[in-house]
């Protein structure tokens, strides 16, 4: 089972959703941003790590919020997601992938990931960072 952290980042109410890019596997797919947990690294660790290798800007104010195990038809993931509420840097996309921010108070548009579906629905029913379910 592959171990990922995902970063819920916000900016003025919205998230950051980013596309998978070109080559990668599920090419296509709207994502939060994140990756794999490397051996002997918490989450903390491998989400901050994770966000300056792909966005370059560095968590300054996270916390856990849930995880979710999902079943794919060729692998598992175990999903570790983290509320980013203040970070250093521009969020800049690194890795050749789109981004936009999500207004959580619209219905959801993008195609997410099914393993990210309840959570971003979750984030559109009214958890967000300051939500009372956060």
């Amino acid at each position: 089972m592959l171990e990922v952290v995902a970063g819920i980042v916000w900016r003025e109410g919205k998230y950051l959703a980013v596309e998978r890019p070109e080559g990668a596997r599920m090419a296509g797919w709207w994502e939060f941003p994140g990756g794999k947990i490397d051996p002997g690294e918490t989450g903390g660790q491998a989400i901050v790590r994770e966000l300056e290798e792909e966005l370059g800007i560095t968590p300054l104010v996270f916390e856990f919020w849930r995880d979710l195990v999902h079943h794919y038809d060729d692998f598992s993931v175990h999903l570790h997601f983290y509320h980013i509420r203040d970070y250093r840097g521009e969020a800049t996309p690194l890795e050749n992938q789109r981004m936009v921010w999500v207004d959580p108070a619209h219905p959801p548009v993008l195609d997410f990931l099914p393993a990210d579906m309840p959570v971003v629905e979750a984030l559109h029913a009214g958890c967000g960072p300051s939500g009372s379910q956060v």
